[in-house]
């Protein structure tokens, strides 16, 4: 058994508001509790819900811009820059400018539907 998984096939994440989640690796796709990795494609005016996940989350900004409201600040990503959203805070994530918004999001431990904790819309 090799020291090592390559992954050519990520697991498309179904979604119902247009985003692009594409999970490497994860309870998902990979049955990974450590930590989790996914390319994700926001269209033009996504966002979500506020949550407050149970795990630590960065964002890596490949193109587009992508806003974050964290803890009652706003801040805008750009391509070439990244973000840690620490476990427990309070945040939201959306994409109200024109264009996509490609990223990758590392998280530790991994994604959860339950560890999410997103608040009602």
């Amino acid at each position: 058994m090799p020291n090592y998984q390559k992954q050519s096939h990520p697991l498309r994440i179904p979604t119902t508001d247009g985003k692009l989640i594409e999970e490497h690796f994860g309870l998902a796709a990979s049955s990974h509790h450590q930590f989790s990795l996914a390319h994700m494609v926001a269209p033009p005016g996504w966002s979500e819900p506020f949550q407050q996940p149970e795990f630590d989350e960065i964002t890596i900004m490949v193109s587009g811009r992508k806003r974050v409201e964290i803890e009652g600040e706003e801040i805008t990503l750009q391509a070439g820059e990244s973000l840690l959203v620490k476990r427990g805070a309070r945040v939201r994530y959306s994409n109200p400018f024109g264009e996509a918004a490609e990223y990758w999001s590392v998280c530790m431990p991994a994604f959860s539907p339950e560890g999410v904790r997103r608040e009602e819309a």
